[in-house]
């Protein structure tokens, strides 16, 4: 892998596991709503550089480009929404691992199975070498761990689903990640605003913010840079090396459940956080 790709890969898994953490303290929070105003803050924060990026590139944006951004943000959307539900039911420790686990592995299998992507050796182990560490990171017997799990298992099909789409939006349809990941921001709170503010979670709007303020701002900042940097990685190294390497940011996540949020069990999960470190020294080699 191309080291800057990685580098970006890394700093931006920080960033991911920070604003998944800070996702879960407003796990009791209205799920609808809390991702609509961190959608709608990050659009405002980010709006002067999309601002900065349009009047230097002047892109043009042609129909098929609309329907690929469309097609990300539906994805996106519908992976924020069983991501914060799944908070609200598990782990931080539980639900990350499986849901980063389940997407690169499946992300990866798309990858080589249909793009005609060919990892070397070293990669072929280094993906599998993390999505086992992943899954043993996940091991937990309460009922809270079995729903976590679940909403993990399906979060992890979104995972999949819009890093195949995005690398090739990035890749194939040459949308700049800027304006992918900002117009998709937008996306999802327009789409969002009828069901936020059109009923009775509109009441809920101003009490979330106010107690949730600093959680908001944060992963408005944390999410888009996060996702910025890795599509930014897509166009430097393949898919099939990219999304695996990037789930470095489970070590980060069962850290943080365990030393911030007191989650029992992490320390197993942090001696299965191993493994996931060998897959990530094999995919950066390869």
């Amino acid at each position: 892998m191309d080291p800057r790709a990685l580098i970006l890969v890394l700093v931006a898994a920080v960033a991911h596991a920070s604003w998944n953490l800070l996702s879960k303290k407003a796990a009791q929070a209205d799920s609808l709503v809390f991702i609509w105003l961190v959608a709608a803050v990050s659009a405002v924060i980010w709006s002067p550089l999309f601002a900065g990026f349009l009047l230097v590139a002047r892109p043009r944006l042609s129909w098929s480009d609309l329907a690929v951004i469309g097609g990300s943000t539906a994805l996106h959307l519908a992976y924020f929404m069983l991501l914060q539900r799944g908070y609200g039911k598990g782990d931080l420790s539980v639900v990350y691992p499986v849901a980063r686990g389940t997407g690169p592995m499946l992300a990866s299998l798309v990858a080589v199975l249909f793009l005609g992507e060919r990892p070397t050796a070293a990669g072929v182990a280094g993906i599998v070498l993390v999505g086992v560490g992943v899954f043993l990171m996940s091991g937990g017997s309460g009922r809270g761990d079995l729903k976590g799990l679940a909403f993990g298992l399906a979060t992890g099909l979104f995972i999949a689903g819009y890093t195949v789409w995005d690398s090739r939006a990035v890749g194939v349809f040459a949308v700049a990640p800027l304006m992918l990941n900002y117009l998709g921001e937008v996306g999802r709170a327009l789409v969002l605003s009828p069901a936020v503010l059109g009923g009775r979670r509109r009441g809920l709007v101003l009490a979330t913010w106010r107690e949730h303020r600093a959680g908001i701002v944060g992963a408005a900042v944390l999410t888009f840079l996060s996702y910025l940097l890795v599509l930014i990685a897509f166009t430097m190294a393949p898919v099939s090396l990219v999304a695996p390497a990037r789930e470095i940011s489970v070590l980060i996540a069962v850290v943080l459940g365990g030393r911030l949020l007191a989650e029992q069990g992490w320390r197993h999960r942090l001696l299965a956080a191993s493994v996931i470190l060998g897959g990530v020294v094999a995919i950066a080699l390869s």
